[in-house]
């Protein structure tokens, strides 16, 4: 992050320049652009010295004062753009006063969208449903639904009534099954034990099952030991069980519905790149039948493409999270992007290959930026169905 932070401010100073002009072509009072530099300069330094100082307690609320003043001028600067490519073919005439105004408009449109999700985007939770169609769906399972929820990150909760308005929904949409792909926490097993109540009452008449996300493991912080870590991951095992949980760590567990089933498999935590490879599939499958159909808990998507796609076993149906959909982007008529996409292929929502299905859930709660924006908190429900 630090050796980034000389681009950053870089692209922040040529982005502000070019927005300026702007507010210069509307002829506004001097006192605003003094306004516009001091405060700029002020959150630049805050950044700077929060980022050097490794300040976790401020760095989060700075990251969202700069995307308030960062992306409603790179939009509005793009219009700029826009209008400088026709002054070039034009002899470079004064700016259009109607342009300006305008590029104002747009700016203080995003400025209130940006504004909406920092405040109460963190608890605009979105139910997101898909429908499944498999031809060796057992009969009994036609029908059965899922309720897939991931990345909570109890470290970040602070208010308890959004909170409660997630977790309410979730029990709303009376499931079947209740799975949560990972990252119970941020980094301790302390976090969560303010909410232990508040989560174990999420119900589900075959059961709720979860995995470990890469959070969970507390490989994030420094601890005076490596038994202290070890402690904090064997109580936050602790933890999903006193929530109703049954936590899958590289095995399977058959979900029974009358005289048939299906496999449940939960894998720990696999990433790409640097991130721990806790999961052993082979051994998560080494009991599953061949023939049955088979749901897989992993939460890092790479590990789809990586490993369960090629595996001897195949795997009708994986879930996963990881991604946040970045906390920030925008989806619009059937169309998603975020920065995360640029990192991972599969970052949000349903992916399909060769009948084999993958769910990227956009995630429950919130780390960093304390908001999302375009990005919503999610609770995915998947009602599976016999072709």
């Amino acid at each position: 992050m630090r050796t980034r932070i000389p681009a950053i401010i870089l692209l922040w100073l040529i982005i502000d320049i070019y927005f300026f002009k702007a507010i210069q072509t509307l002829g506004l009072n001097q006192n605003i652009g003094l306004f516009y530099w001091l405060f700029d300069a002020l959150l630049t330094g805050a950044i700077v010295i929060s980022a050097f100082a490794r300040s976790r307690r401020f760095i989060s609320w700075l990251m969202a004062l700069m995307l308030l003043s960062f992306v409603p001028k790179l939009v509005g600067s793009v219009i700029l753009l826009l209008e400088d490519i026709t002054r070039l073919f034009r002899g470079f005439p004064p700016r259009s006063y109607a342009v300006s105004e305008f590029v104002m408009m747009i700016a203080f449109a995003f400025f209130g969208i940006l504004l909406f999700g920092i405040t109460r985007g963190r608890h605009y939770y979105k139910v997101r449903r898909e429908t499944l169609f498999f031809d060796n769906l057992p009969e009994k399972f036609d029908g059965f639904t899922i309720t897939q929820l991931s990345d909570i990150h109890s470290g970040s909760f602070s208010d308890a009534k959004g909170v409660q308005k997630g977790l309410d929904l979730v029990n709303a949409q009376q499931s079947d099954v209740i799975l949560f792909t990972g990252d119970l926490v941020n980094n301790q097993a302390s976090e969560m034990d303010p909410w232990i109540p508040a989560f174990s009452k999420l119900k589900a008449p075959y059961g709720k099952y979860s995995v470990l996300g890469n959070h969970d493991y507390g490989d994030y912080i420094q601890w005076e030991s490596k038994h202290d870590q070890q402690a904090n991951l064997k109580r936050l095992k602790e933890v999903h069980g006193e929530i109703g949980f049954k936590l899958l760590l590289n095995e399977h567990t058959p979900i029974r519905k009358e005289n048939e089933a299906i496999s449940l498999i939960g894998v720990e935590n696999w990433g790409k790149g640097g991130f721990h490879k806790y999961g052993d599939l082979d051994k998560a499958t080494a009991e599953v039948p061949d023939e049955g159909f088979k749901i897989l808990m992993s939460h890092d998507p790479s590990h789809w493409d990586a490993v369960t796609l090629g595996h001897r076993h195949p795997i009708h149906l994986t879930l996963s999270g990881h991604t946040h959909g970045a906390q920030f982007g925008f989806e619009l008529f059937g169309f998603k992007w975020s920065p995360i996409k640029y990192i991972y292929k599969q970052w949000a929502g349903l992916y399909e290959k060769s009948g084999l299905y993958l769910y990227v859930n956009r995630g429950f709660g919130f780390l960093g930026l304390k908001g999302r924006i375009g990005m919503w908190p999610e609770i995915a429900v998947i009602t599976l169905k016999r072709k």
